[in-house]
C-alpha cells in the first residue's frame, strides 16, 4: 500500500514532444495521428502554445506495449 501512495503523491514531470519523439521512437506525425486515433496519451496544454506529456501517461503506454509473457 506505501508504494502507491508513493507512486500517487510523487510530483508528475511533463515531456515535451521531443522527448516523447525519443522515449518511443514514434515520429511526431505517428504520435498526433495515434492521438486523434485514440490510441496513445493525449497532450495537455501547459501554457499558450505550448502542449506536453505527463510522464505516467507515456511511462504506462510504453509498458502496455510490452507483450505479457504466458504462464
Amino acid at each position: 500500500m506505501r508504494q502507491i501512495e508513493q507512486r500517487e503523491s510523487r510530483i508528475h514531470r511533463f515531456y515535451t514532444i521531443r522527448e516523447v519523439i525519443v522515449i518511443t521512437t514514434l515520429s511526431r506525425a505517428t504520435i498526433y495521428r495515434k492521438m486523434a486515433a485514440g490510441s496513445f496519451p493525449a497532450c495537455i496544454s501547459i501554457s499558450e502554445g505550448r502542449v506536453a506529456w505527463l510522464d505516467r501517461d507515456i511511462e504506462e503506454w510504453c509498458a502496455s506495449r510490452i507483450p505479457k509473457k504466458s504462464e
